[in-house]
C-alpha cells in the first residue's frame, strides 16, 4: 500500500493512516474555506440594495474577492516548503475566520469591499490541500488525490450558493430583519474555520514519516523540506507560468463564476434569491465528481502516454470549457442557460483537475512554491476577468464571449508543453490494476 512512504491507493472510508487523514482534512478545510469565500455572493443582490452598490462598485467587490489571493497563494506554498501544511493550514482557517465574521459589521461600501479584500486570503487554503495530497500519495494516483481533495473543497463553493439563501430566509422566518439576517449568517460561517483548524492541527501531519519540526530535530532530511530560494526555482520555470495560464483559464472563471452567477440570474431571467442560488449552486456543485474525474483521467492516460498524455488532456478540456462558455454566453432562454452553465461547469473542473494531475511532475523539489504560483495564476485570471464585470449586467455576455477565446488560446498553449525525461519517469504504469480510487475500508 505505501510507496516509499506515500499511498499507492485512496482509501476512501479509511482514517487510520496518515495519508487518509491527511487527505479528509486537506479536502474538509478546503471545503470550509470555500464556503467562507464565497458565503457572501449568493446574498448580493440583497446587500447590493441595502447599502445602495453601483455596478462599479459590485465589479470592484468581485475583484477585491480575489485579488489577495494571489499573493496569499505565492505565500503559503512558500511556507509550505518551509514549515508544513499542518501548521500553515490551520493558522489559515484559524485567522481566516476574522474577516468571514467580520464582514457582517460592514455597514457601508468602503469597510465592506475591505472585507471582502480580507476573505480572499483564505483561498489560499487551495494551495495547502494539494501540497499536503501531493506529499502523501504516490505517483500512480497522485492527480486523483489531487483532484478529489480539490473538487470536493471547491463543492463549498456550490453549497454556498445554495444554503446561504436558505439561511437567510430562514433567520427572516424567526424574525430578523433583512439588516440582520445576513450578518448573522456570516457570522455562522466564520466560526466553522477555526473548528476545522483545530481538528486539522491535532489529527494530521506533514509527511509520511512526520511533521517537519520532528523530522528537522532528528536529523531526518525530508523530500520536502526545501531550501531557501524554491520560490524563485519555480518562477524561473516556463512550464509554471504555461500551467498558470491554463488555471487562470480554467479556476479563475470557476471563481469568477461563483461570484456572478446568482447576479447573473436574478437580472437576465428574473429569478428570486433562492432559485438563483440553486441554479449558481448546480455549477459548483459539481466538484463533487467532476474535478476528481479530471485527476482520475490523468492519471490514466498517464499510464497509457506519461506526461505527455497529461498536457494533451488538459488541451482538449481548456478548449471545450470555452466552447461551452461561447454557447453560454448566447444564450437567452432559462433552460438553455442552465443547461450550457452545467456543460461548461463540468469542463472547467475536469480542467482544474487535470493542471493539478500535472503538477507534482513539474519540479518534484520545489512543489509547494509551484503549486503556489499555479494556484496564483487562477485568482490572476479571476481578478483579470472581473474587470470585464464591471459594467451592466446586460454586458455580461459580451464579456463572456471575449473569455471563452482566451480559455480556448489557454488551450492551444498547453499542448506546447513538453517535460525532460526524468521528469516522464515520475509517471509510472499503475502499481495497482484496480481504479485508484478505492471505496473499502
Amino acid at each position: 500500500m505505501q510507496q516509499h512512504g506515500k499511498a499507492t491507493r485512496i482509501r476512501i472510508f479509511s482514517f487510520d493512516t496518515p495519508a487518509m487523514r491527511a487527505f479528509h482534512f486537506a479536502w474538509l478545510a478546503f471545503f470550509v474555506s470555500f464556503i467562507g469565500w464565497f458565503a457572501i455572493a449568493p446574498l448580493m443582490p440583497v446587500i447590493r440594495e441595502e447599502l445602495h452598490l453601483t455596478p462599479s462598485q459590485v465589479g470592484n467587490i468581485i475583484v477585491a474577492s480575489v485579488a489577495i489571493t494571489i499573493f496569499a497563494r505565492i505565500a503559503m506554498g512558500w511556507l509550505c516548503d518551509r514549515y508544513g501544511p499542518r501548521l500553515v493550514h490551520s493558522c489559515l482557517l484559524w485567522f481566516g475566520a476574522i474577516p468571514v465574521m467580520g464582514i457582517g459589521l460592514s455597514h457601508g461600501y468602503t469597510s465592506f469591499l475591505l472585507f471582502r479584500l480580507a476573505i480572499g486570503a483564505i483561498g489560499a487554503s487551495f494551495v495547502l490541500t494539494q501540497y499536503h495530497t501531493s506529499a502523501m500519495f504516490a505517483p500512480n494516483c497522485v492527480g486523483t488525490a489531487n483532484a478529489a481533495a480539490a473538487g470536493w473543497g471547491n463543492m463549498g463553493g456550490g453549497v454556498a450558493q445554495i444554503v446561504m439563501p436558505a439561511i437567510f430566509a430562514g433567520l427572516l422566518s424567526l424574525g430578523f430583519s433583512s439588516f440582520w439576517a445576513w450578518r448573522v449568517a456570516m457570522i455562522g460561517v466564520g466560526a466553522l474555520l477555526p473548528i476545522v483548524g483545530t481538528g486539522y492541527y491535532f489529527l494530521t501531519q506533514d509527511t509520511p514519516d512526520g511533521n517537519l519540526s520532528e523530522l528537522r530535530k532528528a536529523g531526518t532530511v525530508s523530500v520536502h523540506a526545501k531550501p531557501p530560494g524554491s520560490l524563485g526555482d519555480a518562477a524561473r520555470n516556463p512550464r509554471v507560468w504555461a500551467l498558470a495560464l491554463g488555471y487562470g483559464a480554467c479556476f479563475g472563471l470557476e471563481i469568477t463564476t461563483h461570484n456572478i452567477a446568482a447576479l447573473y440570474f436574478t437580472d437576465q431571467f428574473k429569478l428570486g434569491l433562492q432559485a438563483a442560488g440553486l441554479v449558481a449552486g448546480s455549477f459548483g456543485m459539481l466538484a463533487i465528481f467532476a474535478r476528481a474525474l479530471g485527476g482520475y483521467m490523468s492519471d490514466r492516460v498517464a499510464a497509457r502516454f506519461g506526461l505527455l498524455g497529461r498536457t494533451r488532456l488538459l488541451a482538449l478540456a481548456l478548449m471545450t470549457e470555452g466552447t461551452a462558455l461561447a454557447v453560454f454566453s448566447q444564450t437567452r432562454s432559462l433552460s438553455g442557460a442552465i443547461a450550457m452553465l452545467v456543460v461548461f461547469g463540468l469542463f472547467v473542473h475536469i480542467s482544474c483537475g487535470a493542471t493539478y494531475g500535472i503538477v507534482p511532475f513539474v519540479d518534484k523539489r520545489s512543489i509547494g512554491s509551484v503549486a503556489g504560483l499555479i494556484g496564483a495564476g487562477g485568482n490572476a485570471g479571476a481578478v483579470a476577468s472581473g474587470f470585464l464585470f464591471k459594467g451592466a449586467v446586460s454586458t455580461w455576455p459580451h464579456s463572456m464571449t471575449f473569455l471563452a477565446g482566451f480559455v480556448a488560446l489557454s488551450g492551444c498553449c498547453a499542448l506546447l508543453l513538453r517535460f525532460a525525461p526524468e521528469a516522464e519517469a515520475e509517471t509510472p504504469q499503475p502499481l495497482v490494476q484496480s481504479d485508484s480510487l478505492v471505496a473499502s475500508a
